[in-house]
């Protein structure tokens, strides 16, 4: 290609450059423009073709030209043979897709053209574009640059000398006496569900003090006390002596379930609860299915064979228990795990939390800030940026909390009032100087995104006790005022919120408007499937939705997906195994929660079940997810194989990875690479041949039977692409083949009489030598082979059009063939020619 921009089959350009493109491509085009004006697609500016997947993207790039690695704002994708449009906008993500190499896309009198060819030269120098498959997105280029000991200024690549950076953080903001009761302590070496649960959710720091009440042997107290937590702990068995104490935080973990007596049960609630200062955490054991809990029914529970009791829970019956003894609310925070809050103000951070876009004030910041925007000309009537440092310092300080707020701080909530006093004269001043600097949109953003999180939060309290005004922590009264006007018109409208997910056309348009924002694969009309953690960026109408479905199972977080059933009234929550460092997981747990019933049905695939793979996990998360790009290249390089229906389920575990093992392929890491197995000689290669008939075979190794066995895992792969590219095809096309020259050892070769050229023939296959060089520079393989009563010359013809191929050497009609694949696939042809007694390579024209 001479013009425009090639990556694989996908073909980039712009309208001007309209006039070479061949009359196929122009024909996509045409054909998906009306589609995607349908769509409302007006603002694009370069056109993408893949041929081969019979698709056409209309892309915008608002700063083409104006940037040097520009970022995708929004794409329109046309499937042409199901005229199925997809819509993404990039405008609020803190990852997007990024432009590189823009010269080929900018006409030869663009003023920047000539920095992006400099600085591509500079990248390609720099090694830059060394991986592809991680520098498509904004954050992993501008880690790879500095990784290289250089930053991006404009449209110049400078070394950071001895500058350092910080680690960069995610974009997310900164969780009867008879029953042996003492023999169901469990030693463990992990920490318990309940105490994992506070650290997850943040209930439970160094900072906190930490009681466990019934803490059995103690192992959650040693595992904490090791790393540096202040805690303490309580047993009637095994620490009888120890005092029960007061703390921050208090576990009851897995006690009640174990008490036979109700009346001591709810007595040891009741204790712990009393030593509680902000939360209590209680968790219970929950029943599970038919059989599970053997033993012989003892009261309101069973004991069991080593004399133990337990009293099995359902999760609304644990809850309904906790809130009649408490008199307070118990919040799920995981399948039988609770916490119940005495200290309002944690009650209402961690609500707050639970139902917060933590990446809400990073993108109030987007328009605000940009990792390659040019700098602008700044208008008379802004203000000038301060040159004191502790001005500027204090400002960003004042406009990072107002974000963080959504609103103006007032009150506690101005940070270093004293400072503002010192630098500004009063805290009007500052706040004024602040907001007249920042821009008052991102403020707005940023507000809109805080309302939402409290309508959402507040819309889910309905299952809950109401508080009056005056019970709310005094910061949330201001968001109150601010947002709403009044706690009234706030839960007037939280409730509007909360019955609007009964109408199934406004939870499909959510969807509708989730999918575009790159929030998870939509189904329409039918489901939208996302990871968890894209949950809290959804429209509120679909954060209630889904809370509607946490109220039973507790925090999501333990789940890596999350499916919302549009028509049915369901959410189905999904566990794999290593969701976040495999391209592939296995499917661990899936829990479906029916709303309209209020129960949940658990699914465990484990033990004797064959798991589900997740294929196309790249679906489900975006571009700001840990290994996105990986996943993708993943997932690209399994679509070239061409070998997988993968539609629907796909296949089970173990017939993808047998089928894969087959093709000499295998999974490592986010990698698809070729096999590293040695196969055994008499598995097949290929449909036709064993890998014993390409290596044991020919005048020589019949005679001699020398030692001839490929040691490299990388030739038995030549040798399979061989057979499955060249010689099953022949065979099934032309009939049986004879095999007259294969793979040849060094031992192998040294015994051949005539004239051979082992250093490029491809015969040694990816053999090495002792120093560790190949033994030929092309790699690949080779094999020589006979039709009977066919013309070679037709045969090399019928090669040359319907395979891929390396070189191929014809000897004569009648004669043995030489071919080869490799690397390169170069399909060279030739003839050897007889002269003056030896045989030379000449052209050969099988057009």
């Amino acid at each position: 290609m001479t013009f425009g921009k090639v990556i694989g089959s996908r073909q980039y350009l712009t309208e001007p450059q309209f006039q070479f493109l061949d009359d196929c491509s122009r024909t996509m085009i045409e054909t998906a423009k009306p589609l995607v004006s349908q769509r409302g697609a007006t603002n694009y500016n370069i056109f993408r073709v893949d041929v081969d997947r019979s698709e056409v993207a209309f892309l915008h790039y608002p700063f083409l030209g104006v940037e040097p690695f520009p970022s995708l704002a929004a794409s329109w994708r046309v499937h042409l043979p199901t005229k199925l449009v997809t819509y993404r906008d990039f405008q609020r993500s803190l990852n997007p897709p990024i432009l590189h190499r823009t010269e080929l896309l900018l006409s030869e009198d663009h003023p920047a053209r000539k920095l992006c060819v400099a600085l591509t030269e500079t990248c390609e120098q720099l090694g830059l574009f060394a991986n592809t498959s991680i520098i498509g997105f904004r954050s992993q280029w501008l880690q790879l640059i500095r990784a290289k000991g250089f930053e991006l200024i404009d449209f110049e690549l400078r070394p950071i000398g001895n500058a350092t950076f910080a680690d960069e953080a995610p974009f997310t903001e900164p969780s009867s006496s008879e029953i042996a009761r003492h023999r169901t302590a469990l030693s463990r070496t992990t920490l318990s569900a309940p105490v994992q649960s506070l650290i997850r959710d943040g209930l439970l720091t160094r900072a906190h003090t930490f009681f466990d009440y019934g803490c059995g042997r103690g192992d959650d107290l040693a595992s904490l006390l090791a790393d540096g937590f202040r805690c303490s702990g309580w047993d009637p068995y095994f620490r009888a002596e120890s005092p029960r104490e007061s703390a921050d935080v208090v576990n009851l973990g897995f006690v009640i379930n174990v008490i036979e007596d109700k009346t001591e049960r709810i007595e040891a609630l009741e204790g712990a609860f009393t030593l509680a200062n902000h939360v209590l955490v209680v968790a219970a054991m929950l029943g599970g299915p038919s059989g599970a809990n053997a033993g012989r029914y003892y009261r309101d529970g069973v004991v069991t064979s080593r004399n133990t009791f337990q009293k099995y829970y359902s999760q609304a019956e644990l809850q309904q228990f906790l809130e009649l003894v408490l008199d307070h609310d118990a919040y799920p925070a995981a399948p039988g795990v609770f916490y119940i809050f005495k200290d309002r103000a944690v009650e209402l951070a961690y609500l707050m939390e639970k139902s917060s876009d933590r990446s809400r004030v990073a993108r109030a910041r987007l328009a605000s800030v940009t990792g390659f925007r040019s700098r602008q000309p700044v208008a008379d009537s802004k203000p000038k940026e301060p040159d004191n440092p502790a001005t500027a310092a204090y400002l960003e300080a004042l406009w990072a909390a107002s974000l963080q707020l959504g609103r103006e701080p007032v009150g506690l909530e101005i940070p270093n009032p004293e400072v503002a006093i010192a630098l500004f004269g009063s805290v009007r001043k500052a706040l004024s100087a602040c907001m007249a600097l920042h821009d008052p949109e991102a403020l707005v953003r940023a507000g809109d995104g805080r309302r939402n999180d409290i309508l959402v939060m507040l819309a889910l309290q309905f299952f809950g006790r109401r508080r009056r005004f005056g019970e709310l922590e005094r910061s949330f009264q201001q968001d109150i005022r601010t947002f709403f006007g009044s706690l009234i018109l706030a839960e007037s409208k939280a409730q509007a919120l909360l019955f609007s997910v009964q109408d199934k056309a406004l939870i499909s348009d959510a969807c509708d408007r989730a999918s575009s924002d790159g929030l998870g694969w939509l189904v329409p009309g039918e489901s939208l499937q996302l990871h968890t953690s894209l949950v809290e960026r959804l429209p509120a109408v679909l954060r209630v939705y889904i809370g509607c479905a946490t109220t039973l199972v507790g925090n999501i977080s333990d789940f890596d997906l999350i499916k919302v059933h549009i028509e049915s009234g369901k959410v189905t929550l999904l566990s794999f195994q290593n969701f976040v460092g495999s391209p592939i997981p296995s499917l661990k747990r899936r829990v479906k929660v029916r709303l309209r019933d209020q129960e949940l049905d658990v699914f465990d695939y484990v033990g004797g079940f064959e798991p589900t793979v997740l294929y196309y996990k790249s679906r489900y998360i975006n571009e700001e997810f840990e290994h996105f790009a990986e996943q993708l290249a993943f997932e690209e390089a399994l679509e070239e194989l061409g070998a997988f229906d993968l539609s629907g389920y796909g296949l089970p575990n173990e017939q993808f990875f047998r089928k894969l093992a087959d093709l000499r392929y295998e999974v490592s890491g986010f990698e698809l690479r070729r096999s590293t197995r040695i196969p055994a000689l008499d598995d097949y290669c290929g449909s036709v041949f064993k890998y014993r008939q390409l290596i044991e075979c020919g005048e020589t190794w019949s005679q001699t039977h020398a030692e001839n066995v490929p040691v490299n895992p990388d030739t038995y792969n030549a040798l399979f692409d061989l057979a499955t590219e060249v010689l099953d095809p022949v065979v099934e096309y032309f009939g049986a083949i004879i095999l007259t020259y294969g793979f040849a050892s060094d031992s192998l070769t040294k015994l051949i009489s005539s004239r051979i050229a082992p250093k490029i023939d491809q015969h040694a296959g990816c053999e090495k030598t002792r120093s560790g060089s190949f033994r030929c520079d092309r790699l690949g393989a080779a094999v020589d082979f006979l039709v009977e009563d066919e013309d070679m010359l037709e045969v090399a013809r019928w090669i040359h059009e319907h395979c891929a191929y390396d070189r191929m050497y014809f000897y004569g009609p009648d004669r043995p063939i030489h071919v080869s694949v490799g690397p390169d696939n170069s399909r060279q042809a030739y003839s050897m020619v007889a002269v003056g007694g030896r045989r030379m390579p000449r052209k050969l024209d099988l057009s």
